[in-house]
């Protein structure tokens, strides 16, 4: 009895499971296949470095799951052909928009250069270049070393704070090993104003590049330095303010006013004085 009921049991195990198996099978057909379609991206073939032009073999299509996809990703490789590259690429990474100059806009130099700026070049040297570690992609200060209005004294003055810089020599790049290399130019990034004032300060004094973190952006107020700070006990020469002279006020003072006149009548009985009254100018008594 027992093994009837087992094997009546595990035949509608099988049948159930049959059925189940069906109709996922049914359901499955129904949807059709679940893969997604690709689409086509540009995306670099190998490193393609900065100032360059985009030619044929730097590039090449893949296809990518369309929600999987960056913004502004190109999908045709006639869209980056003959660009200039502004910022670095990796092989494997997607070509985009910010990573390529505005079409018509050449490559080289005049391609990292954004509307409204100016690249102005400053001759330097080992000293100047900080050993040569001022590089493509670092900031630098630019400090002034002359005598301002014809003086005797020298004076150090920051002209410039955080500079980009865009070039080093005819290299829009760091060297591949990332060793410091010494160039006789580094080339600035800067408003056409400070444009002027860079110019102006080349030719007037010693300028010298301070290097700084690219992630310190601050600017600082910083006050111009003389031979007299660096020494220790001197302090420069302080013309003392002058003291205003005071004058004593006179205290004006006032005649006191007159007494009045008063006058006397005695009164005599026989020889004797009896009494004495006393009047005012106006005839009054004063008692």
């Amino acid at each position: 009895m027992n093994r009837k009921r087992l094997l009546m049991i595990g035949g509608l195990a099988l049948a159930l499971g049959a059925f189940v198996s069906a109709l996922v099978y049914k359901n499955m057909q129904a949807r059709g296949p679940s893969t997604e379609s690709g689409v086509d991206v540009v995306v670099a073939a190998n490193d393609i470095q900065v100032g360059s032009k985009v030619e044929e073999h730097d590039v090449h299509l893949v296809k990518f799951p369309p929600t999987s996809l960056p913004a502004g990703a190109y999908t045709k490789r006639s869209q980056v052909l003959g660009r200039g590259v502004v910022v670095p690429i990796a092989k494997g990474e997607f070509v985009l928009p910010s990573k390529l100059a505005p079409e018509n806009a050449g490559s080289g130099l005049p391609s990292l250069i954004p509307p409204g700026m100016r690249a102005v070049s400053v001759r330097v040297n080992e000293i100047v270049s900080v050993a040569g570690f001022v590089t493509p992609g670092t900031r630098v200060d630019v400090l002034l070393t002359g005598t301002p209005n014809g003086g005797s004294e020298q004076q150090t003055t920051t002209v410039l704070q955080n500079v980009a810089v865009i070039a080093s020599g005819h290299t829009l790049e760091r060297t591949s090993t990332g060793e410091a290399q010494n160039t006789p130019v580094i080339t600035l990034l800067v408003s056409p104003d400070d444009a002027q004032r860079l110019t102006l300060a080349s030719a007037e004094g010693h300028i010298q590049l301070s290097l700084r973190n690219p992630l310190d952006t601050r600017q600082d107020e910083v006050a111009a330095s003389n031979a007299k700070g660096l020494y220790k006990g001197s302090t420069p020469s302080i013309t003392p303010a002058p003291v205003p002279r005071v004058h004593p006020v006179k205290k004006k003072t006032e005649a006191p006013a007159p007494a009045p006149t008063v006058l006397s009548v005695e009164v005599y009985q026989g020889d004797k004085k009896a009494e004495v009254h006393k009047f005012s100018e106006d005839g009054t008594e004063v008692k």
